[in-house]
């Protein structure tokens, strides 16, 4: 059964996996609103081998602007710009599925806001879930 299932903007990228996320997390950091153009990203932590992507037009841009030195790795569609996925050395076994894709994202609630030092000043975030300033430790 496929627990998440997801794609593009323009539908040239789909993806797919059976497992259903470790964690789905709200990141505020400042290189999240630039990826996303938006004030934020919702992230669903996936393992990594248990995700399929398919498709033409998947492309990586290697970021290194991340705190922990290392380069992490953002998927996009190379057709419609719909940022798809992102990886990294610093997160063995993780990728990290860009929430507004999913086919379905009703079902999602945050678990964690993180990189709240970096949050927009407006963006107001419910009281009982939890608030880091940066990553999880």
């Amino acid at each position: 059964m496929t627990a998440v299932a997801g794609g593009c903007l323009c539908g040239a990228i789909r993806f797919q996996s059976d497992a259903m996320p470790g964690m789905v997390a709200v990141c505020h950091c400042t290189t999240c609103q630039k990826s996303t153009g938006s004030a934020f990203a919702l992230i669903l932590g996936m393992p990594k081998d248990s995700v399929a992507i398919v498709g033409e037009g998947l492309t990586t841009y290697e970021d290194h602007s991340g705190t922990s030195g290392k380069p992490f790795y953002r998927t996009f569609c190379s057709h419609c710009g719909s940022p798809i996925s992102g990886s990294g050395d610093a997160y063995p076994g993780l990728l990290f599925l860009k929430g507004g894709t999913l086919d379905d994202p009703s079902w999602l609630k945050p678990g964690a806001h993180i990189w709240c030092a970096e949050k927009q000043p407006w963006v107001t975030i419910e009281e009982h879930v939890p608030q880091m300033a940066g990553n999880p430790a």
